[in-house]
């Protein structure tokens, strides 16, 4: 009776421990991912048309996608691959309809057409509204998806990883805040991208302003009587 305990006691925790083929798989599309930028990526602009000739990486890479597993219980190893995953994908989809002047140009580019992602079927919106925002609540996501476009902060030349997304998430976020293409001051008055404007509720959680979103990473603070205004997203494609 004993042994039988002990085994049936062995296999279950065999089934609890994380899978080493997932947690490997995980590690080889970082590594791929960050040899894949270094490549095809500088100042944030990606070159689509080297691409177009040369797909063997980026196919390597969603392939790897198909096979991670991951759990949200693990946070930042959720939210590092789901970052990754939406921005690789993002590519994928570029370089298959390219050439094309925007994203948008394809139709269902966000919406409707679907990716084969750790075992789901699913679309950039529900990676972005479902998987992230909806489950973590963190505004600085907005800083590090890239959705193809000039207006999105742009692709930096590296992976996001667990063990550095935290760093990496302020970091991207007052780059992108600290720009002043991107955060456009002047007299009482400060131009923000639709960004703030369409998921401004990310901004102000916790009775929290978007201004004061913007001071927690600014290098010279704004005033809460500042006046907000939006300036139209550039939807152009993000090539080099």
């Amino acid at each position: 009776m004993g042994s039988k305990i002990l085994k049936i006691s062995l296999v279950l925790s065999l089934f609890m421990l994380p899978s080493p083929i997932s947690a490997q798989t995980t590690s080889t599309f970082y590594n791929e991912l960050d040899s894949f930028y270094k490549t095809y990526v500088s100042s944030g602009k990606v070159d689509y048309k080297a691409l177009l000739q040369n797909r063997t990486s980026l196919n390597s890479m969603v392939e790897l996608t198909e096979k991670v597993r991951v759990s949200e219980n693990d946070r930042l190893d959720y939210q590092a691959f789901w970052i990754n995953a939406y921005n690789v994908h993002t590519i994928k989809a570029i370089v298959d309809v390219y050439p094309i002047a925007s994203p948008l140009d394809k139709a269902g580019f966000f919406d409707k057409a679907t990716h084969n992602i750790a075992g789901k079927k699913i679309t950039l919106n529900d990676i972005e509204n479902t998987l992230l925002r909806a489950k973590f609540n963190d505004a600085r996501v907005h800083f590090v998806l890239v959705c193809g476009a000039m207006g999105c902060p742009p692709l930096i030349t590296s992976a996001y990883r667990p063990e550095l997304l935290e760093t990496q998430l302020t970091q991207q976020t007052k780059l992108a805040i600290n720009n002043k293409e991107f955060t456009r001051t002047g007299n009482n008055t400060v131009e923000l991208s639709q960004i703030f404007e369409w998921y401004k509720s990310d901004f102000e959680q916790n009775g929290a302003s978007v201004i004061d979103f913007l001071n927690a990473y600014l290098t010279t603070p704004l005033t809460e009587k500042t006046k907000i205004k939006f300036y139209s997203y550039n939807w152009k494609l993000n090539s080099k």
